[in-house]
């Protein structure tokens, strides 16, 4: 494993090791206004939430790296106090990297990136048109966490007021699936929260889960389910006797089929199908059995399936 004391690597290297490994991060794009009333715009990706009463977010116009100065975002927000946080979206990407870029001193980005200014409600710098999600902001607190290049400038904010569009809406709640938004990683890497690339997380019921360290050797052990198939065996509150899961089973009909019959349920997702045929394998090759048993339940876990997950693991276990 590769080591970086901090003490002694280089303030670059230590910024590549924290890009590239804290992400993905969500980017914050962050209008101001000049001490002359001139527009600035910038994105962030030292930048998260920390509370909603009252609403609080942060983030870092750190110090550059290269020669110690301060960002104009810093300088403004520290002379007025106020700023707008906006979500930066698949479909302006190209447009937040111009304005990216370190354009001299009284440059306005939204001209140079082609957004669009928005005037605010509350606060005095605009707001951008085309981001969905937008927070006026007044400073809190700013935490300058040191002097040298590479030190952050945290600026703690509170939302003075959300502007939300109706079109990322699904019954009221952001749906993040409209929200289509970006993130960034280390490089020139981002993440784009695409259909594809999101999933469900349901969280822990509010009874209190098995856990980890009571999950049975045969499942602690397996080879074939991973990690995350276990941990989300520990979820479930109690385990299955041998009587519940073969009484549980018994709606599934054995009926033969081939080995590749299987594997090709199990490219389609059909677990059913692949419970059937691991059942009717009992009668002629029960070590045959066990083995797809376990995999119609890791299958089944994918499609959160997870009360039947034990069953199937449970009478594999017993064959």
């Amino acid at each position: 494993m590769k080591i970086i004391d901090p003490a002694s690597a280089s303030v670059k290297d230590v910024f590549a090791a924290l890009l590239g490994g804290v992400g993905p991060r969500p980017i914050a794009l962050v209008s101001t206004l000049s001490a002359g009333g001139i527009p600035n715009l910038s994105p962030f990706s030292f930048f998260n939430a920390f509370g909603a009463n009252p609403p609080t977010i942060a983030f870092s116009a750190s110090r550059r790296v290269r020669d110690n100065t301060t960002k104009h975002t810093y300088e403004n927000i520290v002379a007025n106090g106020e700023c707008v946080v906006q979500t930066v979206t698949h479909s302006i990407v190209e447009q937040v990297n111009l304005a990216s870029a370190e354009y001299g001193e009284g440059i306005n980005e939204f001209e140079k990136s082609g957004l669009t200014i928005v005037p605010s409600d509350i606060v005095a710098p605009p707001r951008v048109n085309e981001s969905p999600f937008q927070m006026e902001c007044k400073l809190t607190q700013m935490v300058e966490l040191g002097t040298e290049g590479g030190a952050g400038n945290l600026a703690i904010c509170e939302v003075v007021r959300f502007h939300i569009s109706d079109d990322i809406l699904t019954n009221g709640r952001i749906d993040p699936r409209k929200l289509d938004a970006v993130a960034r990683m280390g490089g020139n890497f981002y993440a784009h929260a695409s259909e594809s690339a999101l999933f469900e997380l349901p969280k822990p019921d509010s009874a209190i889960p098995l856990g980890w360290d009571q999950l049975p050797d045969f499942i602690k052990l397996s080879d074939i389910l991973n990690a995350n198939n276990k941990a989300q065996l520990a979820l479930q509150t109690t385990m299955p006797t041998v009587e519940d899961a073969t009484k549980s089973l018994s709606i599934y009909t054995p009926a033969k089929g081939t080995t590749n019959e299987f594997f090709r349920c199990e490219q389609n997702g059909d677990y059913k199908r692949m419970i059937s045929i691991a059942l009717a394998s009992k009668t002629t090759d029960s070590k045959q059995a066990t083995r797809l048993l376990i995999l119609a339940a890791r299958r089944a876990l994918e499609f959160r399936q997870r009360e039947l997950a034990w069953q199937l693991l449970v009478y594999a276990e017993s064959i």
